[in-house]
């Protein structure tokens, strides 16, 4: 009891140490917190400290995450697994009551902070970017797993994965992880896949992307009414500073929403039981997504402070847990390799099914590159590539598809990934 204690308050306090070092250190900022979460998790995971239980343990888990405590005793009781695995089943069980609990948590608490009304202000060809976007991702990613599916096991969630991350990027993906169930050792072998393809496109788009580019596509001419650049892009530099979250003047209605973000998640689950033809957590994950976005609304919601950082620290909890979770064994394995391939045709499809639509719908070069890095690399990159770009104008279109893709994620991937399984 007194380790399952002392993971538990590992779980939930190991994110500061992790955004200390990315405050601290650039190496580690320009990394980012995400992936320092899950480099550690790994670790975690691999090196001893969590247990990996027997053979026995494993079969008789037969695809679930944790092994009812009934049957639990009973499998001991009839050596057909050791007492050392009741310890393990007991981290298993830990580690999934985490993944069930934080993603639900978090979602709303990124939602709150959202200024939904603005987005109406987008229009011209960064709305109709991010619709070919949308579009490209959409026949990309079916037509890879129809490719794919008798290569890649349950390919289905994996086009749910590729769809969200590629919409609306890590929060998206976490959410995604929730409602289809996916296996860790396959979230995060998927997850790594994309990271690595994505460290080389993104320095090809602040390099040469413009350049190569802009031999198809028209230049960039600017736009005859300009956003409130400098407020959202203050709100997006605000996204990584977790810097005085737990300040005494501001904790009192960080918990107050942390308390409306438990009523939406009580209300969802109460929701999923009316609804019993439709997967429990599918039904959970889209109904907080939609409180979510109704809560940010009411502009006392809207304007609590720290709300979205809160709600990243939540997912940096779930970054480390259900990396701790992967067996590094099982990742390196030469069987992923389909889906290594997988995780490629999805990327780069995209992006020439996204360049072929730009083409011929007319959508300039600066347009392609800024909504294509909101939805894949999420809004905090879109300064790096318009400073890159030299063009100030494009933020407010950037910032706000990416915003729109952390909500518009959760609603096309989940749908799409059942809709391919019955294929």
């Amino acid at each position: 009891m007194v380790k399952l204690l002392l993971l538990v308050v590992f779980y939930l306090t190991f994110p500061l140490a992790i955004i200390a070092l990315c405050k601290r250190w650039s190496f580690f900022k320009k990394l980012g917190t995400i992936v320092m979460a899950y480099f550690f998790g790994l670790v975690m995971g691999n090196i001893g400290i969590l247990p990996k239980g027997s053979e026995e343990f494993r079969f008789a888990l037969q695809g679930r995450s944790v092994i009812p405590s009934a049957e639990m005793e009973e499998l001991v009781l009839a050596g057909s697994v050791s007492q050392a695995d009741v310890y393990v089943n007991q981290v298993a069980g830990l580690q999934d009551i985490v993944l069930t609990l934080i993603v639900p948590l978090a979602i709303p608490l990124l939602l709150f902070s959202l200024n939904i009304r603005r987005w109406f202000r987008l229009a011209g060809q960064g709305f109709l970017s991010m619709i070919l976007a949308f579009v490209s991702v959409v026949v990309v990613i079916a037509t890879g797993y129809l490719i794919f599916q008798d290569l890649v096991p349950d390919s289905w969630k994996i086009a749910g994965l590729l769809t969200g991350v590629y919409t609306g990027g890590t929060p998206n993906l976490a959410a995604i992880r929730t409602a289809l169930e996916v296996d860790p050792s396959l979230f995060i072998m998927t997850h790594t896949y994309d990271l690595i393809i994505g460290a080389f496109t993104i320095i090809f788009f602040i390099t040469v992307g413009k350049q190569v580019f802009g031999l198809v596509l028209p230049e960039f001419r600017k736009p005859e009414i300009e956003g409130d650049a400098n407020e959202i892009l203050g709100e997006v530099e605000d996204m990584d500073d977790f810097t005085g979250m737990f300040r005494k003047t501001r904790l009192p209605k960080l918990m107050g929403a942390v308390g409306i973000s438990l009523l939406i998640f009580a209300v969802s689950a109460g929701l999923s039981l009316v609804l019993k033809s439709i997967p429990q957590m599918v039904v959970v994950i889209l109904a907080i997504t939609t409180f979510g976005i109704i809560a940010s609304l009411f502009g006392w919601i809207n304007r609590i402070e720290k709300t979205f950082q809160l709600g990243m620290y939540l997912i940096l909890i779930f970054s480390l847990v259900v990396s701790s979770m992967a067996d590094l064994s099982v990742i390196f394995s030469i069987k992923y390799i389909n889906l290594f391939l997988f995780v490629l045709y999805a990327y780069f499809g995209s992006l020439l099914l996204h360049l072929l639509l730009s083409i011929i719908f007319r959508v300039d070069t600066d347009n392609y590159l800024i909504t294509t890095t909101a939805l894949i690399y999420s809004p905090p990159f879109v300064p790096v590539v318009a400073a890159a770009l030299k063009n100030k104008d494009i933020i407010t279109t950037g910032l706000t598809v990416g915003l729109i893709g952390y909500v518009v994620g959760n609603y096309l991937a989940v749908p799409l990934a059942y809709l391919l399984k019955g294929f």
